[in-house]
């Protein structure tokens, strides 16, 4: 029953906060990003695996509205919220075994969902099949075991992610051309004293809504990191870890 409850409070905090916090705002303008320069100015079909409280869908429906969207999630709590703020198609189910035909999606996004999965291998070899040939799929995990934390216990966390790890399980499930690079990395020392050297929040996770001060330097810092990735720079050290490849 307490498992019950944190989850509500948790998918609550999501759904309050996702739209305009400064970690999902980047996050959010990161998948953006790999989807326009795989699909610039054509119409996709996309899966949002894992898809929450539906923020990522909601964000690129509103930009994007070429691209064609549809969620899934394991809690039914999630698959209600996604509903109520976005008009996809939502689905309730598992990552690891997921309710499509093959070759049915031309992306598949995994947003901070691949570590809440006890056989993260079994989900991507899941994407695998779902995509259709030449499709890509966007992960996104929490970087770095030894950053293990109050948060990542809050959240249901299983593991964090070397980068090294990341490449070889896409590898591992038949993608190609898989890339991956640290991202919210100048915020990484500050990230690091809240979780480590602080006591840890009342309210469980750092899901929350920040000051406008802290608004204000998140969003800065990952907008300057954002630029260098265009341009083809990689971060060796982030609080994160954003990864794609290819279905060949």
């Amino acid at each position: 029953m307490r498992l019950v409850r944190m989850e509500e409070a948790e998918f609550s905090k999501l759904a309050a906060t996702e739209d305009r916090m400064w970690y999902f705002r980047g996050l959010h303008a990161l998948v953006e990003w790999r989807l326009a320069s795989a699909f610039p100015g054509a119409t996709a079909e996309v899966l949002d695996c894992g898809c929450g409280t539906g923020g990522l869908i909601r964000r690129m429906a509103a930009v994007h509205p070429q691209w064609r969207w549809t969620g899934v999630d394991l809690s039914p709590l999630a698959c209600t919220f996604a509903r109520e703020r976005t008009t996809a198609r939502i689905c309730e189910g598992s990552a690891m075994a997921l309710p499509f035909d093959s070759n049915r999606f031309d992306a598949v996004v995994l947003a901070d969902v691949l570590y809440h999965l006890d056989d993260d291998r079994k989900a991507l070899g899941e994407c695998h099949r779902v995509l259709r040939p030449g499709g890509c799929v966007v992960v996104n995990v929490p970087a770095h075991p030894w950053l293990w934390s109050y948060h990542d216990v809050a959240v249901h966390g299983r593991r964090r992610y070397r980068r090294a790890e990341v490449i070889e399980k896409l590898n591992a499930a038949g993608f190609t051309e898989s890339k991956a690079t640290h991202w919210n990395s100048l915020l990484l020392p500050m990230i690091v004293a809240r979780r480590k050297l602080w006591p840890a929040p009342a309210g469980g996770s750092d899901v929350q809504s920040c000051s406008p001060a802290v608004e204000a330097l998140g969003r800065a810092a990952l907008a300057i990191e954002r630029s260098c990735l265009r341009a083809g720079g990689r971060f060796p050290f982030g609080s994160s870890i954003f990864a794609s490849a290819l279905r060949p």
